[in-house]
């Protein structure tokens, strides 16, 4: 959906030989406003973003109990997740019972949230922008030398990038795979067979682990690159409209006898 709102942000005026006749070529700029998200993406967009950040904070009360996790070489511990002063410095400590009640609250917030927005991208059709294409890999290395400033080329850019829709597909993939491996944990004596298609309770609790950092990650790289897109993108997540510029020419044939400039 387009809005052109008449805006003439500049206006030049060049003579062009064409036909054995001068033409003035007139170039107008303005301020088209399109409708870029629709109200179902950016309502689950939002509501998902403070869902999975409880998520993620009851989760680290439930961590705490076991924090069993850690980055090892050679029987060496690098490090350990988390620290003492981790733990201390967030209160994360002692409070099992409380992260255990608002994570199985949430949860099932997540899940409908998210169910509810793949079932509007398959009936929607909005799938098409979201999936990852044959190019798509290439296409997303050109992305990260650009914005590295390696490489100067934009590279195709319509509603998503190559990079943004493959990042957005993981992220859809991953919110299946933490309710699949949540529910092994929750309960692996009701969801046995959740439990051994995952490879058991201790290989369910590392894949659960480790998408919680993937999520971590992914919101720290998000956050910049909307620094980086700007206010105009921003807006168009809130609004759903964003303001892009475009330039209209218009041929007009000069008086009798007027000669170029």
């Amino acid at each position: 959906m387009y809005f052109y709102v008449i805006i003439p942000i500049c206006l030049r005026s060049r003579k062009q030989k064409h036909g054995g006749l001068w033409l003035h070529l007139k170039q107008c700029f303005m301020k088209v406003i399109k409708e870029k998200h629709s109200l179902a993406m950016r309502w689950t967009h939002w509501v998902n973003f403070p869902v999975l950040a409880v998520m993620i904070w009851s989760g680290l009360f439930i961590y705490w109990a076991n924090d069993s996790y850690g980055i090892t070489i050679f029987g060496t511990t690098i490090f350990q997740f988390f620290p003492e002063w981790f733990y201390k410095y967030f209160h994360l400590k002692q409070r099992l019972a409380e992260g255990m009640a608002f994570h199985f609250f949430f949860m099932w917030l997540f899940f409908i949230n998210g169910l509810l927005y793949v079932i509007y991208t398959i009936v929607s059709g909005s799938w098409r922008e979201l999936v990852p294409k044959r190019n798509s890999f290439r296409e997303a290395w050109q992305v990260l030398l650009h914005d590295l400033h390696i490489r100067k080329a934009v590279p195709p850019q319509k509603k998503y990038n190559a990079a943004q829709r493959i990042a957005y597909t993981a992220i859809i993939i991953m919110g299946f795979g933490s309710v699949f491996t949540g529910l092994a944990i929750y309960k692996p004596v009701q969801f046995y067979w959740i439990c051994w298609l995952c490879g058991g309770y201790h290989v369910a609790r590392i894949l659960h682990f480790a998408l919680t950092i993937g999520y971590v990650l992914f919101f720290m790289i998000h956050v910049v690159q909307v620094i980086l897109a700007g206010w105009n993108n921003f807006r168009s997540v809130v609004s759903g409209f964003e303001v892009t510029d475009c330039q209209v020419k218009d041929l007009v044939k000069p008086k009798e006898n007027e000669e170029p400039v």
